[in-house]
């Protein structure tokens, strides 16, 4: 290794999986950042390493070195809620810090580098003492039940505090005290414009609108059936992916089973795909004529919007959160608790061909300046601030 080399050390959440088998949000988003390192010609002073536990599973992504270590049980609900009252009391967090001590400990003695806890404000504690520089990267609200007092405590030395978009940012500012507002900052998650492309010739057929996501409520595939329901569209197929959790054999959920009663209020053909894995999303994104990503949360940056972009997909998407600077000028928004609005626009997109190549070359156009090489080059600007560049 070379003498001025800073080893990049990406701390994923115990148990998570840095695997294409998935569909996990922050595996997704390592993987994508260590690439573009490579392909810059990056890796020599930054080499890249993910910290994840040992039994997870394989096969794993080869943009970044495993570091891997034999990991413990994840604390239970009442451990979580537990912690969150010894918090508010000004003690340690001690069933999560227990969790990510096991990745602390595997790098202690690892060269001097640069950790980046994804999402783990617990790890911070945990690695001060290192002679590594610390970096909480938060793609989440992961502050929320934490009080400024005790955020002080916990990120106390932290070299940087880095947020997926510029709404979440904001959020970060508000609960971290005043002397450490000056370090967050912003890297936007990119997205892979080689893998995800578009189509090379529309299949026959109606109309296909596609929600890819997390069957759960706050991703909002029920209020694209219930626009479907108004907009009464006979020729358009509706496909929802994905499942209550990343096993696509698993039994539906309460969720997944309201979501089969809507639609047999919808007009046209409604067809469900259950999860499926990384490796198989640039072609089933390439079936589709207009994506719809209809959150109801405050959604930090999905990937799914930048997705959807590099296919040259329409994009109709939840004005909520991060989304709209994911979006930009090349999609469409509308507020997700007004189906009818929904309902408009897709009713406006099934009629008009032109319009949909016109959105759909903006996309792309977006996603190309987007890339995660472009993401790579605003983490290393951040990373060469904290490494002392």
């Amino acid at each position: 290794m070379p003498f001025d080399a800073l080893p990049v050390y990406h701390v994923i959440t115990p148990g998570d999986h840095f695997s294409p088998r998935t569909g996990s949000a922050i595996p997704t988003v390592v993987d994508g950042l260590a690439r573009a390192a490579r392909a810059a010609g990056d890796s020599a002073r930054y080499p890249q390493r993910v910290v994840v536990q040992e039994d997870t599973y394989q096969p794993r992504y080869d943009s970044a070195d495993p570091v891997a270590y034999p990991g413990v049980s994840a604390p239970g609900m009442r451990r979580r809620l537990a912690d969150v009252a010894l918090g508010r009391l000004g003690l340690p967090r001690s069933g999560v810090r227990a969790y990510f001590r096991p990745a602390a400990d595997v790098i202690r003695d690892r060269a001097p580098g640069i950790v980046l806890a994804h999402n783990a404000p617990a790890l911070v504690p945990l690695v001060r003492d290192q002679a590594h520089r610390v970096v909480l990267y938060a793609h989440n609200d992961i502050l929320r039940s934490y009080s400024r007092r005790e955020a002080a405590r916990a990120l106390g030395g932290v070299a940087a505090v880095i947020c997926v978009s510029d709404d979440l940012a904001a959020q970060v500012r508000e609960q971290v005290p005043l002397s450490m507002r000056a370090r967050v900052c912003t890297v936007v998650n990119g997205v892979d414009t080689e893998q995800f492309t578009p189509a090379r010739q529309r299949a026959a057929g109606p109309v296909r609108v596609m929600f890819v996501g997390r069957m759960s409520a706050d991703k909002g595939a029920d209020i694209l059936l219930a626009a479907a329901a108004q907009a009464k569209l006979s020729d358009t197929e509706y496909i929802i992916v994905g499942s209550h959790g990343f096993d696509s054999t698993a039994p539906l959920s309460p969720y997944e089973r309201r979501l089969r009663a809507l639609a047999e209020s919808v007009a046209g053909d409604v067809r469900f795909q259950p999860f499926v894995g990384r490796d198989r999303m640039p072609q089933l994104l390439r079936e589709a004529d207009i994506l719809v990503v209809p959150s109801r949360w405050r959604e930090p940056l999905t990937l799914t919007v930048g997705e959807g972009l590099a296919t040259g997909l329409p994009v109709v998407a939840a004005r909520r959160g991060g989304i709209p600077q994911a979006l930009g000028d090349a999609g469409m928004l509308f507020e997700p608790d007004r189906p009818a609005e929904l309902a408009e626009v897709l009713t406006r997109l099934a009629d008009d061909v032109g319009l949909r190549a016109e959105l759909g070359a903006a996309a792309r156009s977006r996603a190309l300046a987007h890339d995660w090489g472009w993401a790579w080059g605003a983490l290393r600007d951040v990373l060469d601030e904290v490494g002392g560049l």
